[in-house]
């Protein structure tokens, strides 16, 4: 696998990358934009992103709503011109969230997206699903020599083929996303054998871009060799967007970071089962069993099946050990729960 770098984190070393994708959740509000920022710097993510658009330069008045949910927006196009934020407004964003210790990213959604996003010294750039074969838009990230997080939720392998090529022929540093375009995706439609063929067909960190709005996918993933997880996240599940189903709220983002965090710690450690089992010998003892005399016998007595039961704590003759007294003749007197030993026989 080839690593790269984020700033100063290791894609594709021993943790893994967060993102916590806000899209459109600001919902054109900058002052949500920015309380966006606040919130996810307390999870222990390690990345916010947001998307780029301009509206006159990836729409027009014809793009229909696939599912109008905005009263106020006729189209698309009014919808992504009420998304936009100034290039002003965007240096302002990236700088704070630099300020509260968060990697910026956004993904653009044009050629104009791009370099606006270069002009602020983003660290990467991530490729939606729709443009994962956008040639144009490819192109202009791959000009700019930064490292490129490649979504896979409309891909065919043929597809992803030819885009991640492009990218690392060009000499890029590239990681692709197993993504499913369904909000909110349900657990059977996750992917996470596409994630192993990742692993096995690219030389590349292999990621997932999550739609469940739960953090079980990403664990999961993460257990599996998952390098960047990036997951939609919202305020509340009550907040209006089209990606609230598909979200976490802040709350469970910050569980989704610990939980990836606390799988980590597991699957960097070896653990030798002998080595474990040996120190833990004194605690086998009390939950383990030996033999004890279930009655009273006195020397002499033959050594029946009758005469033992297999009882806590352990440190005693063991069930097979004691097998092999059966029959024997007791050379002292034994009262009731005495343990069984060797030296009792003749």
């Amino acid at each position: 696998m080839v690593h790269f770098n984020i700033n100063d984190f290791t894609i594709g070393g021993e943790k893994c990358y967060i993102i916590a994708e806000i899209g459109q959740a600001h919902d054109g509000s900058l002052g949500t934009a920015f309380a966006y920022i606040d919130a996810v710097a307390e999870t222990g993510a390690n990345a916010i992103k947001f998307q780029t658009h301009i509206a006159k330069e990836e729409s027009t008045k014809h793009e229909k709503f696939r599912v109008k949910v905005f009263p106020q927006d006729e189209t698309r196009y009014d919808y992504w011109k009420r998304m936009e934020f100034t290039a002003q407004q965007w240096k302002q964003l990236s700088e704070y969230a630099y300020s509260k210790g968060l990697d910026f990213l956004s993904t653009p959604f044009s050629v104009a997206a791009v370099e606006l996003l270069n002009s602020l010294d983003v660290p990467a750039f991530k490729v939606g699903s729709g443009d994962t074969s956008n040639e144009e838009l490819l192109s202009a990230m791959i000009s700019t020599g930064k490292p490129i997080l490649l979504s896979s939720g409309m891909s065919s392998y043929e597809e992803l083929d030819n885009s991640l090529n492009q990218i690392i022929d060009n000499g890029n540093k590239c990681a692709v996303f197993q993504c499913t375009t369904s909000y909110p995706c349900m657990p059977q439609d996750i992917g996470y054998n596409i994630i192993q063929e990742l692993q096995e067909k690219y030389e590349v960190p292999v990621g997932l871009s999550d739609h469940s709005g739960t953090i079980y996918p990403s664990i999961a993933a993460v257990a599996l060799g998952a390098k960047v997880i990036e997951v939609h996240t919202v305020f509340s599940k009550r907040c209006f967007g089209p990606d609230t189903k598909s979200s976490l709220t802040i709350e469970e983002l910050a569980d989704l970071v610990k939980g990836v965090r606390f799988v980590e710690q597991g699957l960097r450690a070896k653990v030798n089962k002998d080595q474990a089992a040996g120190s833990r010998a004194e605690t086998k003892k009390l939950f383990s069993r030996s033999a004890f005399y279930t009655q009273k016998l006195r020397k002499g007595s033959i050594f029946t099946k009758q005469d033992f039961a297999m009882k806590k704590p352990g440190g005693g003759l063991n069930y097979t050990q004691v097998k092999q007294l059966i029959g024997k003749k007791i050379n002292q007197d034994k009262g009731f729960d005495d343990f069984v030993e060797q030296g009792d026989f003749e």
